[in-house]
């Protein structure tokens, strides 16, 4: 990476950053299909292998279309090194449990999507790691969870699925007066409107599957950090048990992030005016979004996001009868727990990725009956709120 690609503008960088090019001088980045390598000599494989001539040795561990993903999330996010990861789920999971061993105490955010919760709550357990769940947007909180053995802090901001905004900063300051680590799953926000590194964070992760791909073709995850503690801690972890990006994914993911900032600012453009739109409506008990004045955390928002989201968390005043009736009647919008894509998808968070949480667990969460999870995507603004219009008229 030179000082003039750490100039660029993310615009730029999302278009040119780290391409790697073969002898045959191709446009768009070359798709490595491959699993592992060759060399010239046994004396070269050697020394492949002991770290004195850089290469490629293995797709679970390295791979040159991987590697330019990886280099383009680093001109973006601004981090100086990245592993990409097989899903959303194998970047969190890595991010969280390379680092920690058995007696060592986690603090997280109560609000996470609910396979980050289930990492916390019950596998990190099983190994005999100690956790603690707390209401992240409380400061009171965080700092009473601490223990001496606290080393690891982990968030969702904008939380899944009410949007909740969580004070990277404020966190990540606590974490360093205590010696432990910041992971934040910056998903909801995207790498374009929060940047938690500069915040204080230590650790960024993506779920490249929203966003990032942003059109429903393949899973993919990467996970941001220093170099020092990607080698320290993640780099054994990741080449020993193999949640690599495919290299497949991969370049469709480096097509993804050439058109992210038209899309995503587009989406937030429409989401922004249908929040508005909604927030009126009879039927609709509430509206949380980004960037509105009556947003919970209206004023973190203003200090640590340069834009809203894609994403709008409503209420329905009818209940769970109310939200089916609703989506039901859809017709542009589709009913999917994805999210960031090109096409509008919504989502009964209670019933689908927040299922498994007991009733008070949701209830303490926010996610109630009508709750409802919108992903806006990249139709005309109009008719997205024609439809929904329509749907709201049908509702119970």
């Amino acid at each position: 990476m030179t000082d003039r690609t750490k100039d660029w503008k993310p615009a730029t960088a999302l278009v040119h950053g780290g391409t790697l090019r073969s002898g045959f001088g191709e446009t768009s980045e070359a798709i490595f299909l491959t699993q592992g390598f060759v060399y010239e000599s046994g004396e070269a494989a050697e020394a492949r292998f002991k770290g004195d001539e850089p290469g490629f040795i293995y797709s679970r561990y390295a791979n040159p279309t991987v590697d330019m993903f990886e280099k383009r999330m680093c001109l973006l996010e601004g981090a100086e090194d990245a592993r990409a990861t097989a899903s959303g789920m194998a970047a969190v999971s890595a991010a969280l449990l390379c680092g920690i061993r058995a007696g060592d105490h986690v603090v997280a955010a109560r609000a996470l999507f609910g396979s980050c919760r289930w990492v916390v709550e019950k596998l990190m357990p099983q190994y005999g790691v100690e956790t603690t769940l707390v209401d992240g947007t409380r400061m009171e909180e965080w700092e009473q969870a601490v223990r001496p053995n606290t080393k690891l802090f982990f968030l969702e901001s904008p939380t899944n699925p009410t949007l909740e905004v969580v004070d990277v900063a404020a966190v990540s300051r606590l974490a360093n007066s205590v010696g432990a680590r910041v992971v934040v799953d910056n998903v909801f926000a995207t790498p374009l409107f929060q940047k938690p590194l500069e915040l204080g964070a230590h650790i960024v992760v993506y779920s490249a599957t929203k966003h990032i791909d942003g059109q429903g073709r393949c899973l993919g995850g990467v996970i941001l950090s220093d170099k020092a503690w990607i080698d320290e801690n993640l780099h054994d972890y990741y080449r020993h048990t193999g949640p690599a990006l495919s290299p497949f994914n991969a370049w469709t993911l480096l097509k993804g992030l050439e058109t992210l900032p038209l899309r995503v600012r587009q989406q937030t453009q429409s989401a922004a005016a249908i929040a508005d739109h909604l927030a009126d409506h009879p039927k609709i008990g509430r509206v949380i979004y980004p960037g509105r004045k009556d947003h919970p955390q209206a004023d973190i928002v203003a200090r640590q996001m340069s834009g809203g989201s894609t994403l709008i968390c409503m209420e329905l005043k009818g209940g769970k009868e109310a939200a089916f009736a609703f989506q039901n009647a859809l017709e542009i919008v589709r009913i999917s727990n994805n999210l960031g894509d090109a096409k509008s998808l919504i989502t009964h968070p209670a019933t689908t990725t927040h299922k498994n949480l007991a009733e008070e667990a949701r209830i303490e969460l926010g996610i109630n009956p009508g709750t409802l999870r919108l992903s806006v995507g990249l139709e005309d603004v109009g008719d997205l709120i024609d439809d929904l219009d329509r749907a709201l008229d049908r509702s119970a």
